[in-house]
């Protein structure tokens, strides 16, 4: 007798594709201002670095979970980037408070590093806001398929049933 197959509905639908899409596309966007902002500014950061580094790395790790359809690291994507957003929010003006003489110069320019630190802060909202509506989506949902199989009624708003029902 063969095994039933799993079937994930909530992962079909054309909407938790895009969500899920959205999502992955916007934790590599964070990933890469962090890393650029942390670089960037490596010279004049002061003990914020391997913060900056360990928030990048774990955005990566959590854009390859979400990649397989892994709904439980969404809630923590959604704090952290609360957390960073606000750092994010708090750290901009200072990039722009150096942009003058006598500080030390970044590699990159402090209005420049401002600059990406402020569009960050959209950044993380919007992955706040489509982490939490992408853990609503219920991925995780399993259904078993028989030998039967099972007619996909879920266009209908039904869940899908044995075809011999």
């Amino acid at each position: 007798m063969a095994e039933p197959a799993i079937y994930h509905p909530n992962r079909e639908k054309a909407e938790s594709k895009a969500t899920k899409s959205i999502v992955l596309l916007l934790l590599l966007v964070s990933a890469a201002l962090v890393l650029i902002i942390t670089i960037g500014g490596w010279s004049t950061l002061q003990g914020a670095q391997m913060f900056a580094v360990i928030y990048a790395l774990l955005n990566l790790l959590f854009a390859y979970y979400v990649a397989g359809w892994n709904r439980g690291v969404l809630p923590v994507v959604a704090a952290l980037a609360v957390l960073y957003g606000v750092l994010a929010a708090i750290a901009g003006p200072s990039w722009f408070a150096r942009d003058k003489d006598g500080f030390a110069e970044p590699a990159l320019d402090p209005g420049l590093l401002g600059l990406l630190t402020f569009i960050l802060v959209p950044v993380q909202a919007l992955l706040t806001l489509f982490a939490m509506r992408a853990f609503r989506q219920q991925w995780n949902v399993e259904i078993e398929a028989g030998e039967e199989g099972y007619v996909d009624r879920s266009a209908s708003g039904n869940p899908p049933e044995p075809l011999g029902a």
